[in-house]
C-alpha cells in the first residue's frame, strides 16, 4: 500500500477537522434551536392554560378547564386587561327565528357536556392545550392563507355591499381526511384583500383537522385574523382573542350526532353579526345559542363592517403522489343530492340596521379550483332557502 505523504495527511486532517466541526456546530445549532422552540411553547402554554376552578375529563379524551370568567385568554389582551366589562347580552338580529331542525343545535352537541357537566356560575370552559396541539395549530396557522398552494374550495359567495353578519344552516359530516391535512365547512366575514395584507377574516364552522389527531371527530371552531394570516389570529383560544361566555359549549371540542349517508341529517346553525350596541362580532348557534364573541378592537376593517361573505368547504391538499384523498363535506359530489351531498342551507347576511335577510341566488356567485375533485350547486327552495350542495371524494379518476 502506497503511503500518503506528510503534507497530504495534514491537509487530510484539516478538512477532516472542518467537516466534524461543521457537523458538531449545526447539531449545537439544531438542538439549541429545539430547546429554545420548546421553552417558547411552555411559556405560551402557560399563558393559555389558566388555572382552573374545575376540570371535566370527555368520555372522548378532551380536558375541559372551567376558568374564571376574567381569566381567559381574550384577557391578556392590553385593549382587554384592564376593562371591568359588564357582559350584556347582544340585540339578536331583527327577523332572526329559531330553525325548526337544528337537530344538533341544543346545549348537548359536545360529548364532555351531554351527562349534564357544566362548569360554575362565574367560570367558563376552556379546552385545555398540550405542546402538541400548539406544534401542529402554528403548522395549519402558518398555511391558513385562504388562497395558498394546498388549499382547495367549493364555497359560494356575495361581496359589494356592507354587511354586518351571516347566518346559515349546515349539516355535520366527519369526513375523512389525511394526517397533515384539514376539511372544513364554515362562514367567512371578510373585509380587506389578501394581496394588500390588510385581510381582516371571522370564521366559524366545525372541522376535521390534525391539532387532535386523538380524535378526528368534527370540531367547532372559530379562527380570526387582521393582516391575512401573517401575524395575528388563531384558532379558538389558542391565543388570546375569543371571548368565551357559555358555559356548556365551548370552541375547539368535538361535536355530535354526525349525518349518515343517505340517513338522518344533523344541521348546526351558525350565526355571526356585528351587535349595534358593543360593535362586537357575536357567534351563535342552535336554538339561539351564544357562545362569545370577538371584540371589535381586534380588527381594522371589521372594526367597521364586512364587504365580503363566503359559505362553504376548504381542505388541504398536501399529497406528493397525485391528488389528496381528504374528502370534503360527505365526500360526495353535489349532484347526489339530500341526504348523500353535503349542504348549507338557508343563506342570510344582516344589513347595518341588524336586519336579517336572505341572501338572493341572484347575487351568490361560486367559487371551485378543483370541480373534479370537489364541486358546488347554488339553489333555491321554498323549504331551504337560498342553498348549495358541495363536496367531493377528492382524488378519483377525473382527479387523479
Amino acid at each position: 500500500m502506497m503511503a500518503i505523504p506528510s503534507i497530504h495527511m495534514s491537509m487530510f486532517f484539516l478538512v477532516l477537522l472542518f467537516f466534524v466541526t461543521s457537523i458538531l456546530s449545526r447539531a449545537i445549532e439544531n438542538q439549541t434551536s429545539e430547546l429554545d422552540k420548546s421553552s417558547r411553547i411552555r411559556a405560551q402554554l402557560e399563558k393559555i392554560n389558566k388555572p382552573p376552578i374545575k376540570t371535566i375529563n370527555s368520555p372522548d379524551g378532551d380536558i375541559i378547564d372551567c376558568v374564571l370568567f376574567h381569566d381567559q385568554p381574550a384577557f391578556d389582551l392590553p385593549e382587554l386587561k384592564d376593562q371591568n366589562i359588564t357582559l350584556e347580552p347582544p340585540e339578536w338580529p331583527v327577523g332572526y327565528n329559531i330553525s325548526e331542525d337544528t337537530s344538533a343545535g341544543d346545549e348537548n352537541i359536545q360529548l364532555w357536556s351531554a351527562s349534564g357537566e357544566e362548569c360554575p356560575n362565574g367560570t367558563v370552559p376552556i379546552l385545555r392545550t398540550t405542546e402538541q396541539h400548539l406544534l401542529r395549530a402554528s403548522n395549519m396557522i402558518g398555511r391558513k392563507d385562504g388562497v395558498g398552494s394546498g388549499h382547495e374550495y367549493a364555497i359560494a359567495y356575495v361581496t359589494g355591499e356592507q354587511y354586518f353578519g351571516a347566518r346559515t344552516d349546515i349539516n355535520i359530516w366527519d369526513p375523512i381526511t389525511n394526517r397533515d391535512e384539514f376539511s372544513l365547512a364554515q362562514i367567512w366575514v371578510l373585509s380587506g384583500t389578501y394581496e394588500n395584507k390588510n385581510l381582516n377574516s371571522i370564521e366559524a364552522g366545525w372541522q376535521v383537522n390534525n391539532i387532535y389527531l386523538e380524535n378526528k371527530d368534527p370540531r367547532l371552531f372559530g379562527y380570526w385574523t387582521r393582516d391575512a394570516y401573517q401575524t395575528t389570529g388563531c384558532y379558538n383560544t389558542l391565543c388570546p382573542g375569543f371571548v368565551q361566555v357559555n358555559k356548556r359549549i365551548t370552541l375547539g371540542a368535538a361535536i355530535k350526532p354526525i349525518s349518515s349517508y343517505n340517513g338522518k341529517q344533523f344541521i348546526l346553525n351558525v350565526m355571526v353579526w356585528k351587535d349595534p350596541k358593543s360593535e362586537n362580532w357575536w357567534l351563535s348557534i342552535g336554538s339561539g345559542i351564544l357562545i362569545g364573541y370577538w371584540p371589535s378592537s381586534l380588527f381594522t376593517g371589521l372594526k367597521s363592517h364586512a364587504d365580503m361573505m363566503q359559505f362553504g368547504g376548504e381542505i388541504e391538499n398536501f399529497s406528493q403522489q397525485g391528488h389528496t384523498t381528504t374528502k370534503m363535506g360527505s365526500g360526495h359530489f353535489p349532484e347526489e343530492g339530500f341526504k348523500k351531498a353535503a349542504y348549507f342551507k338557508n343563506l342570510n347576511f344582516v344589513n347595518s340596521l341588524n336586519q336579517l335577510f336572505t341572501i338572493p341566488v341572484s347575487k351568490l356567485q361560486k367559487y371551485v379550483n378543483r370541480p373534479n375533485c370537489y364541486d358546488i350547486r347554488i339553489f333555491f327552495s321554498k323549504y331551504f332557502g337560498s342553498h348549495f350542495y358541495y363536496g367531493g371524494p377528492g382524488k378519483n379518476p377525473k382527479c387523479p
